[in-house]
């Protein structure tokens, strides 16, 4: 019983320590609006007590007058005074400061309430519990009737948080997966041009077309990410005749089926790899950066699958697997096989045996301003997507060998390439970048169709320079234009595919404004001034209003 009355005389000392170190407390985690909860309380004080920097030890001061910043004027000096020359429980800095205007951390406090604790025990064990006076318990008091509006705030703020919190769990969609998702909204329309390649552009009417996507993103370690995509996609783009100003949130038969368009896990493998296996729909963007300001996927950014990043990329989809290896935060190296019928047992299909891309690349980005990547791909039975009908050599000479021959089946044309891209952004100020690529590719066709054609390569060019415009207008917005070159045959040593005899520019400008934080809008145009890079055809120019809602 003596003990216990001991320990009750002691409490106020006690009281005076932690109401004291929590008023200061109190002070800066409103100033910083930290919310925390109980549990995160105990832990941190459970670590701090262990792991108190060296910056914040030092050894116990015997009088306030050791502390030079404190000042006998000061509101809490006579409670410094006490809890320091009284009870012994107050350390200061290495520099002799005790820093009363700085708000204390969680590891501070830590450190502070275990010293008045053990002193606290030490009055306890030696029987001078007498030394708490009557001036300490109005000390205690005082303190807390000034703060006590402060403690009612972050009391009312923790109950608020711990209900929040509560609720959330309750109706959180997944413990390890979050949802999200979007939808395209597409008018388009060809707003210029009548002949092409000697034929009339039939695909003048205004359209609406839409993609949705619902998307799961799944972690189990934290590090890791398990993306499932499900997917609708009704848009066309206008047929005018060759692959040049194609759409790229376009889809390929305009159906309404839902489907799985892409499904990956990537995960780490020690501090500098990273590893991604891509079951469906890979691209390579999804395992190398493009370094183009406007390669949104087609929900931001450019509106053609040109302007969005260097045609070359697009011999790489499928499933397949790609490794980052970081030698350094400015050094990448991007290594990437896909192959597009990975999943047909059929001859000439497979995961090997079918069409396939294989990339390289080396990313450097010396600042935060500048990159460059320098790419290679080696791919079978791969388009560039974009361009004139001759650079896309398999369905071209497919299409040759088919009037040639009067079948009603297409003829395939296995062929063979090797391309090589550099690609570059540079900002030139936060508001300015400036960026651009060159794209070259060697096609071999590895079969004669029955000796109708020889055996032969093609080279094909493609170039672009892009100027973006971020937060133009307001924060959020994007401004871009895009010149260049879609993929051209300069060469050819194979019959019935001749090197393209003129020149077509690709001209397009946007402007993403975003109207919140879940709608935005992108009015652009399309001017191909050569379609096919021939100049006998018309001038084409395709409008189109994007409209982009994420949740």
């Amino acid at each position: 019983m003596h003990k216990v009355w001991k320990f009750l005389l002691a409490m106020p000392a006690v009281g005076s320590a932690m109401l004291f170190l929590s008023t200061v407390a109190v002070a800066g985690e409103i100033q910083s609006n930290l919310e925390i909860s109980q549990p995160q309380i105990i832990a941190d004080i459970e670590k701090g007590i262990e792991n108190t920097s060296q910056e914040q030890v030092m050894s116990q001061v015997t009088s306030v007058s050791q502390l030079s910043d404190v000042q006998s004027t000061d509101w809490a000096f006579q409670a410094l005074q006490a809890l320091v020359e009284r009870y012994g429980c107050i350390a200061g800095y290495p520099n002799s400061t005790f820093r009363g205007n700085r708000a204390l951390t969680r590891y501070e406090f830590a450190a502070g309430l275990n010293a008045c604790l053990d002193r606290i025990n030490e009055i306890i064990a030696t029987g001078t519990a007498d030394l708490v006076t009557k001036e300490d318990l109005a000390g205690l008091q005082k303190l807390q009737e000034n703060f006590a509006a402060e403690l009612a705030t972050l009391r009312g703020r923790t109950d608020a948080l711990e209900s929040k919190t509560a609720e959330l769990e309750a109706n959180q969609f997944s413990t390890t997966t979050k949802l999200q998702g979007e939808v395209v909204a597409v008018v388009s329309d060809v707003l210029s041009g009548n002949q092409v390649n000697g034929g009339e552009i039939t695909d003048q009417n205004t359209t609406l077309g839409a993609r949705a996507r619902v998307e799961l993103v799944t972690s189990f370690t934290g590090e890791d990410t398990l993306f499932t995509r499900i997917q609708v996609n009704n848009i066309l783009s206008p047929n005018i005749g060759t692959p040049e100003g194609n759409l790229f949130f376009a889809g390929e038969d305009g159906t309404t089926e839902a489907f799985i368009d892409a499904l990956y896990y990537q995960f780490p493998v020690g501090e500098k790899i990273e590893v991604i296996a891509i079951a469906n729909a890979g691209a390579a963007d999804d395992i190398t950066d493009t370094v183009n300001l406007f390669d949104g996927d087609g929900s931001f950014g450019a509106l053609s699958t040109f302007g969005t990043r260097n045609p070359i990329y697009y011999q790489m989809d499928g499933a397949g697997l790609g490794v980052n290896y970081n030698f350094s935060d400015q050094l990448a190296l991007s290594l990437g096989y896909l192959a597009n019928s990975a999943n047909d047992p059929s001859a000439s299909n497979g995961l090997f045996n079918g069409g396939y891309g294989a990339l390289a690349q080396l990313t450097f980005k010396p600042s935060d301003r500048f990159t460059v990547g320098f790419t290679y791909i080696n791919a079978y039975n791969q388009e560039l997507a974009t361009g004139s009908n001759g650079a896309n050599v398999g369905s071209f000479l497919g299409g040759v060998v088919q009037d040639l021959t009067g079948s009603e089946e297409a003829v395939l044309v296995p062929t063979s390439s090797n391309s090589y891209g550099i690609q570059a952004s540079f900002g030139l100020s936060e508001k300015i970048v400036l960026g651009g690529w060159v794209g070259y590719t060697n096609t071999r066709n590895l079969s004669t169709a029955g000796d109708i054609i020889n055996r032969g390569s093609v080279d094909i060019w493609n170039w672009a320079v892009t100027l973006g415009f971020p937060d133009l207008g307001q924060t959020g917005n994007l401004g871009g234009i895009i010149v260049g070159m879609e993929p051209k045959v300069t060469s050819s040593s194979i019959n019935g595919l001749d090197r393209d005899q003129s020149t077509s520019y690709h001209i397009e400008a946007f402007y993403q404004h975003k109207l919140s934080d879940n709608i935005t809008i992108t009015p652009g145009v399309i001017w191909l001034t050569a379609p096919d890079h021939n100049d006998q055809n018309d001038d084409v120019v395709i409008g189109t209003l994007r409209t982009t809602f994420s949740f």
